[in-house]
């Protein structure tokens, strides 16, 4: 009897799983090996710089709210994404984000190129109340950010553990966070995030 015929193969729990761990492998090569050799999505790195307090402190209330459960900051290279959202996104993007805010439902849209597409005044008003500027937006209100100021101990401890993991931080980072968050409310910080999402890549690409 032919052991790798279609039948006996279905049967026999140990070679279909061993062809099955092949294909796996073999599949997750040919997706991943060419990205290696892919130049534009290894551009030359140094254009996204870590995060200056502000944004940071807005990284982690973004981060708290659970934001990316509803937005990605993954554009796919496929055309229907990149025309509604503009150039796929590259490793390099991300490269200061602890956890990757990639995402993977989207009931809201990619933020991956919000930077600048709003002015502040209206994040400001959508966070608010996000009906109040898209009619049929389903996104919850989150009025209290403009209420609490700016986590200043938080955003210093955040500081401290990249720089442990080995980012480009320096103590003088940690010591300006005070300035740089006085009287800033938490609502001001993650607006400050936003605004900045892909704004390096369209500078580094214009």
């Amino acid at each position: 009897m032919n052991i790798m015929s279609h039948e006996h193969v279905e049967k026999s729990v140990v070679i279909l799983g061993i062809l099955t761990f092949f294909a796996v492998i073999w599949g997750g090569l040919v997706q991943i090996v060419p990205l290696f050799f892919d130049d534009e999505l290894h551009p030359e790195e140094g254009y996204v710089k870590p995060y200056e307090p502000l944004r940071l402190a807005g990284f982690n209330i973004y981060v708290r709210e659970g934001c990316y459960g509803c937005h990605s900051q993954m554009i796919r290279p496929f055309r229907w994404e990149t025309e509604r959202y503009g150039h796929y996104s590259v490793a390099e993007e991300s490269r200061y984000d602890r956890p990757f805010m990639w995402g993977s439902k989207r009931t809201g849209p990619d933020l991956a190129r919000v930077g600048g597409r709003y002015g502040d005044d209206w994040h400001h008003k959508h966070l608010t109340d996000p009906r109040s500027v898209v009619l049929e937006s389903n996104m919850p209100a989150y009025p209290w950010l403009n209420k609490r100021p700016a986590d200043v101990e938080l955003t210093k401890a955040s500081i401290r553990t990249k720089i442990k993991l080995g980012e480009p931080y320096t103590q003088a980072d940690v010591d300006s966070v005070d300035a740089a968050l006085k009287d800033k409310t938490e609502m001001d910080a993650l607006v400050a995030y936003l605004q900045g999402l892909g704004v390096a890549f369209k500078e580094h690409n214009r």
